[in-house]
């Protein structure tokens, strides 16, 4: 779906965790990280267990030059996944992190 489309859902009150999920990603996409920043914030807010949310919230800060923020977002991203079982997030965040430290 296109970023248009998205915003139109959420503008009719269509508001839900996957649309934010869905619309920051899209932004991400886009190059548009504070904006998708934004979106992936409401989204975990309203499912603090969204892995992939978080784990796309500490890209987003991570192109925003906020690496403490990007760091405290896939912190995380590592827990809601060992919550659910969601090992290939647990993975990838991991990676991630490790890079962060070099």
């Amino acid at each position: 779906m296109n970023i248009d489309a998205l915003r139109k859902m959420l503008a009719r009150g269509q508001d839900s965790a996957m649309l934010r999920f869905g619309l920051g990603k899209a932004l991400l996409d886009d190059k548009q990280p504070a904006e998708a920043a934004e979106h992936l914030q409401c989204c975990v807010e309203q499912d603090a267990d969204y892995s992939a949310a978080w784990k796309l919230l500490g890209r987003a800060h991570q192109q925003l030059g906020d690496v403490p923020t990007a760091r405290a977002a896939w912190q995380q991203a590592l827990q809601a996944a060992a919550r659910k079982g969601d090992k290939q997030t647990e993975r990838e965040v991991q990676v991630f992190l490790k890079k962060l430290d070099k």
